[in-house]
């Protein structure tokens, strides 16, 4: 149970938020069709693709 509580609070820090919060909203932008897909999908490949290269430079280094 402690093991858990303590992954959930390493979960929330602010890249964390950040690349929750950039998703949401390319998700809203793309449902109203503001912006189409195929930018959607490399802006946020690029994203999510440093968000977690950096999070696996963390935990191994």
């Amino acid at each position: 149970m402690n093991k858990l509580i303590e992954r959930l609070t390493k979960l929330i820090d602010v890249k964390s938020l950040m690349t929750l919060s950039l998703t949401i909203g390319f998700l809203v932008l793309v449902g109203r069709e503001l912006i189409d897909g195929d930018k959607f999908m490399s802006i946020y490949t690029m994203i999510v693709g440093f968000y977690f290269g950096v999070q696996s430079v963390k935990t191994s280094g």
